[in-house]
């Protein structure tokens, strides 16, 4: 019986280092990757589960995107928190192991070892708490494996040889490419040059390793243990700046789920094209406009609306808002290079509202952000807005091919912000007293106006 008691005080922990603030339980951390895969943020997750969204933009950081650990829940085997708090209250009442074994639901063994292993040790007493049993318990579970890498100095060798060894000619000369900064922590710099190597994928390594080495067995790793080494902190197999040996040169690995979130969350079911009317396709009812913008250098814009029936075009002036800094906008200020959503909803609703409500029945536009007020727009003018589908230009094209006559004079590449709103208009003007081919040889001014005429004349029936 001594020696029993023996071997049970032997059982006690040794003491581990201060766990500090109560750290959050694995089940929700768990949750929180769960949310990742389905392509939340790291603050949208932390909406979900509960957390301050700095601690969730921690996890992310520190794992490079990847969750840390198996998902799979736990199979009951061991202890939970909740049975470890419900420990913790029997005990603190004064009940006995066999007791508190008995309504736990567990083995009499089970409680004993856990109220001497976990419990803290700090006042010179066994003090068992829930919490402080808790990480000791995930502290002695973490039994992490030692990375292929690191066991394996030839097969890291290899890999780190293949994503950043420099390059050579034909002949065997190396060439040491462009000189590069230091690594920041982020994403490659956008427009600067980045350094000269191999540059294989983890996938090519993993594959091509089999080839170069087809009897060593221990010569073979799997891509996403060469990704897991480059964004996961801790592993100390490759250095974290690798990342830029990569194609995408991301800092951060962005989950599948994430690339298929909606991107043009602004576009509403009733907005899609597919509810616009049928009339619109045959061009025979006038009132039916196409949009889009014309974009140039430094963020400047114009506007461009156009007709479907008569191809008769209106320019939108765009000029760039007070406070405007070309690469130097501050962070979640309000977009000021003119085509903000807000003040693309105004000039566009004070160049409409001119037109006759007959021929003003509909919008169709493409798919950009400018057009994010739309119902706003809806609202103060009477014009529903419909969105083309993704990548299908043709079904704008009478919008596309004016862009491309309006290139003439607002050519890619040039700052479209010095031209004022006559300028603009004049340019309007010139592309409508042009004759076309598909109206006959009339101008879409002359066109538009046939249209005007009509709907007075129709006015003037109806009044007498």
């Amino acid at each position: 019986m001594v020696r029993r008691q023996q071997g049970a005080d032997r059982a006690i922990r040794p003491k581990l280092r201060s766990p500090g603030h109560p750290k959050f339980q694995r089940h929700i951390e768990a949750a929180f990757w769960d949310e990742i895969a389905k392509g939340l943020l790291a603050e949208e997750a932390a909406g979900v589960i509960r957390v301050a969204p700095a601690v969730a933009t921690r996890w992310f950081r520190q794992c490079g995107g990847m969750r840390p650990f198996d998902p799979k829940p736990n199979s009951g085997r061991y202890l939970s928190f909740s049975e470890r708090e419900e420990i913790a209250l029997l005990n603190a009442q004064g009940m006995g192991v066999r007791e508190i074994a008995r309504q736990v639901g567990r083995d009499p063994g089970t409680i004993s070892r856990e109220l001497r292993r976990n419990a803290a040790t700090r006042g010179g007493k066994l003090d068992y708490r829930a919490s402080v049993a808790q990480w000791k318990s995930d502290m002695a579970a973490r039994r992490p494996k030692t990375s292929k890498l690191v066991a394996n100095p030839r097969l890291h060798a290899y890999v780190q040889k293949r994503l950043s060894g420099e390059i050579s000619t034909p002949g065997c000369r190396a060439i040491a490419g462009p000189a590069t900064g230091t690594w920041t922590g982020r994403n490659k710099q956008h427009r600067k040059d980045r350094a000269w190597v191999q540059a294989w994928s983890p996938e090519q390594i993993a594959n091509r390793v089999k080839f170069d080495f087809p009897h060593d067995e221990s010569m073979r790793i799997s891509h996403e243990a060469i990704y897991q080494a480059l964004y996961i902190q801790g592993r100390g197999a490759l250095k974290r700046e690798l990342i830029l040996c990569l194609r995408t040169g991301r800092a951060l690995r962005a989950p599948r789920a994430r690339s298929r979130r909606k991107t043009w969350a602004h576009v509403t079911p009733e907005a899609l094209i597919s509810e616009r009317p049928a009339e619109v396709e045959d061009r025979a009812v006038p009132g039916h406009w196409e949009g889009d913008l014309i974009i140039g250098l430094e963020r400047s814009a114009i506007g461009t609306v156009v007709e479907r029936s008569t191809r008769f075009t209106m320019l939108v002036h765009l000029p760039r808002e007070e406070g405007y800094r070309h690469k130097q906008s501050v962070k979640n200020a309000p977009a000021l290079a003119g085509y903000g959503a807000i003040t693309m909803k105004t000039a566009l609703a004070n160049t409409m509202s001119t037109l006759p409500e007959q021929l003003a029945r509909s919008l169709t536009w493409d798919r950009g952000k400018e057009m994010s007020a739309h119902a706003q727009f809806r609202v103060e003018t009477g014009i529903p807005v419909f969105f083309a589908d993704p990548h299908s230009p043709w079904q704008r094209g009478t919008n596309e091919n004016t862009n491309g006559l309006l290139r003439q004079y607002f050519p890619k590449g040039t700052d479209l912000s010095r031209w004022s709103a006559e300028e603009i208009e004049a340019v309007a003007h010139t592309l409508n007293s042009r004759p076309r081919k598909t109206l006959g040889w009339k101008t879409p001014a002359e066109a538009f106006n046939e249209q005007l005429q009509l709907l007075q004349q129709a006015g003037v029936a109806t009044t007498g």
